[in-house]
């Protein structure tokens, strides 16, 4: 097993064994992932952006941040953001517990914060769609940062992924964002990190994904072609994290659609559109 570490960065090679990379994928191609939409009538899009989808479809476990509702974005951005979602499986359960195990021991006291333990996290599946009888590779994301507090675990199934930290140049896009570190994130890797620079000073991307054909996933998206599969567990401060219910009834309106898809295939889903008419 070959571990790389960095100050707040640790890089795991084979960090799942075939047994529980082969749970991991059984479960995960269980799933009904969705296509969400960025923007919602209570979230319209800025003036120089129009409503669009995401470029990959996604499954949240732990609690749901639906794009439409915006991202958690402490301080400003944290009510009506994270919407209780179905727990972690058995298949997770030992994931998570070594991951947190790993960062109390690896990583300063000073970028643990206090509480926090990994309680939700974002499928992304990485892949091909088929529009107008093409296929158009949309295996990418662009350069962002990971709001919710405390350091960050990625696992990732599949073709490997060019994973980047950039100083970005914002809006002007005259100018390319400084690549400060890259890492290649291997079939069944673990990849860690947290502190000011990852989470606070620098943006992440994947700037592509490998296409070599070896390695594809069954996932219930119809015209996609899944070829990775990224799980990114994040901590967000439970007091943070609502119930449907409590969400003001413009908002519920706007992922009512989603819960309802969620639904048809999550006897929790279907519970909590129960409740909610109670």
């Amino acid at each position: 097993m070959e571990l790389r570490r960095t100050q707040n960065l640790i890089y795991q090679k084979d960090a799942l064994d075939k047994k529980n990379r082969q749970e991991l994928v059984d479960f995960l191609e269980g799933l009904f992932p969705l296509w969400e939409m960025r923007y919602s009538k209570s979230n319209p899009p800025p003036a120089d952006d129009q409503q669009r989808r995401l470029l990959r479809p996604v499954y949240w476990l732990g609690n749901w941040q639906f794009a439409c509702l915006n991202y958690y974005h402490p301080p400003k951005g944290i009510n009506h953001r994270c919407v209780e979602a179905e727990p972690f499986p058995p298949v997770l359960q030992n994931l998570v517990e070594n991951i947190e195990n790993q960062v109390h021991q690896e990583f300063s006291p000073r970028d643990i914060p206090r509480n926090w333990h990994l309680n939700t996290c974002l499928v992304n599946y990485y892949g091909s769609q088929k529009m107008n009888g093409k296929w158009i590779d949309m295996a990418r994301v662009g350069e962002h940062k990971d709001f919710e507090p405390g350091p960050v675990a990625s696992v990732s199934l599949g073709e490997k992924a060019l994973f980047q930290f950039v100083r970005s140049q914002g809006r002007d896009r005259s100018q390319k964002s400084e690549v400060v570190l890259q890492q290649w994130l291997e079939d069944s890797s673990l990849q860690i990190f947290g502190g000011d620079k990852f989470k606070k000073q620098l943006f992440h991307r994947v700037q592509r994904v490998e296409d070599k054909g070896q390695k594809t996933f069954k996932i219930k998206v119809e015209d996609f072609q899944t070829r990775r599969i990224n799980l990114t567990f994040r901590y967000v401060p439970d007091e943070h994290i609502q119930s449907y219910q409590e969400f003001p009834s413009q908002l519920r309106e706007d992922i009512r659609p989603y819960i309802e898809t969620l639904a048809q295939h999550s006897k929790y889903f279907q519970n909590l559109l129960t409740d909610s008419t109670k």
